[in-house]
């Protein structure tokens, strides 16, 4: 192995008071019991920019149920590789053990003995393609950590016990030229795993830096290759671009490097609108220093589907999955309650910009279970600002009115944006029945 670099904590600019304070209890603990603990992965290269970590994840040489022995929060997951999470309400402080790459078939060690070291692996699909990774589960040392990462600015490491940034691959050189490199050969790394493609394109493209390139003519030569991940890891992929707040310059690289026709061939050639809904929808998340829980799967999907006009056409290559709850967008599973709702979003947007709205028709509206969704998609796709200010205002006053219901709002009809009420028309009185003779 390479002699690392070390930056001491003179010479970098990462900062604990930006580390998130769950994180560095969980460093804290492993590195007082005498366990190594290191920040690892896109984390540190967020801080080493400047930027804000989405997520705080740590490598240690402890194992899975050491770590769990040191936290009553903690939860072992996974099959293919033991992760323990570390639970802090809502929060979650992802610790993995440092593992290694195992070749396949496994190889002897460098002096001919078999290599007995523990292997928790996952059995290899029937029908598996050669060369695609089914046995990464063997615990390493933390270079051996670093060289199983896929892109040298992932592959830098933050110590606890010396506030030192460790480079055992280049990543340092390579955040300083602005550069998405990959560790080892792509053509070889994304064969192993194809979904990598995807990863450098939105990594360049979140930075703003350039692809090295070997990595790109790697994706011109294994493109096709895209076609056999997993439609459900394609799919989260999807959901992570849309959420970043760069969704728009991402697909248009997906799309020059033509991996968006292989995985959604609907949008091979897109229409404006769909651009300029995903710079709407990039506005809005940038707003926000994390993506907003209001921005479901339901939301994020329409995005593409709705500026498309595949929700209504249903593209020729759209189908139904034979299981009956998911609809596919190319080779992606769309939950079929994300469409449904969507189609609930597209008949009430109507009505929310609709001046005559009867206000019993609009106060019965503010009970659907998809108005939020809809005034939400409102305010970020629509061009009607004073409409959707005054619907958030009605929906505050009906949310803080007391017994308030579809039949018994306590709001005023100009509290909602509505044309005149109309007249109601009065029932008609029953008349009574004349009772029945009794019987003699």
């Amino acid at each position: 192995m390479p002699v690392p670099i070390i930056l001491p904590r003179a010479d970098h600019k990462i900062s604990r008071k930006d580390i998130d304070s769950e994180a560095l209890k969980v460093l804290y603990r492993l590195h007082e019991h005498h366990y190594v603990a290191y920040l690892v992965g896109g984390s540190v290269r967020d801080l080493l920019l400047g930027r804000r970590p989405k997520d705080f994840d740590i490598g240690t040489d402890a194992h899975p149920y050491q770590i769990k022995k040191l936290f009553r929060n903690c939860w072992i997951i996974g099959r293919r590789f033991r992760l323990a999470h570390v639970k802090f309400g809502p929060k979650t402080i992802e610790v993995a053990t440092f593992r290694r790459v195992v070749p396949e078939p496994a190889s002897d060690t460098p002096d001919g003995e078999p290599d007995t070291r523990p292997v928790v692996a996952a059995s290899v699909p029937e029908g598996a393609d050669q060369g695609m990774i089914h046995r990464d589960n063997t615990f390493g040392t933390p270079e051996e950590d670093a060289f199983r990462r896929d892109f040298t600015i992932n592959g830098l490491f933050y110590d606890i016990a010396t506030f030192s940034v460790i480079d055992y691959v280049g990543g340092l050189e390579d955040l300083d030229k602005r550069v998405v490199r990959s560790i080892g050969d792509p053509r070889v790394r994304f064969v192993e795993d194809p979904v990598r493609m995807i990863r450098a394109i939105v990594m360049a493209s979140r930075l703003g830096f350039d692809l090295d390139l070997l990595v790109t003519e790697a994706i011109a030569e294994h493109r096709e290759l895209i076609a056999q991940a997993s439609p459900a890891r394609l799919l989260e992929e999807y959901y992570k671009i849309l959420r970043s707040g760069c969704a728009e310059a991402t697909f248009r690289a997906l799309g020059r490097a033509r991996l968006l026709e292989l995985i959604t061939p609907e949008l091979r050639h897109p229409p404006e609108a769909l651009w300029d809904t995903l710079a709407r929808l990039d506005s809005y998340r940038q707003q926000f220093p994390s993506a907003p829980p209001e921005l479901t799967n339901t939301m994020l999907i329409g995005a593409l589907l709705i500026p498309t006009g595949l929700l209504e056409k249903r593209a020729p290559t759209s189908a139904r999955d034979p299981h009956g709850d998911r609809i596919n967008f190319g080779i992606l599973p769309i939950a079929r309650r994300d469409m449904e709702r969507l189609r609930h979003i597209l008949q009430m947007v109507p009505r929310l910009i609709d001046a005559a709205l009867p206000p019993r028709v609009a106060r019965g509206i503010m009970h659907r279970p998809a108005f939020p969704d809809t005034l939400l998609w409102l305010e970020i796709f629509s061009d009607v600002p004073e409409q959707v200010e005054q619907w958030k205002q009605a929906s505050q006053a009906k949310a803080h009115a007391p017994d308030a219901g579809p039949d018994n709002d306590p709001l005023q009809p100009d509290e909602i944006p509505t044309g005149p009420p109309r007249r109601r028309r009065r029932r008609r009185r029953r008349g009574r029945s004349s009772p029945r003779p009794e019987n003699t």
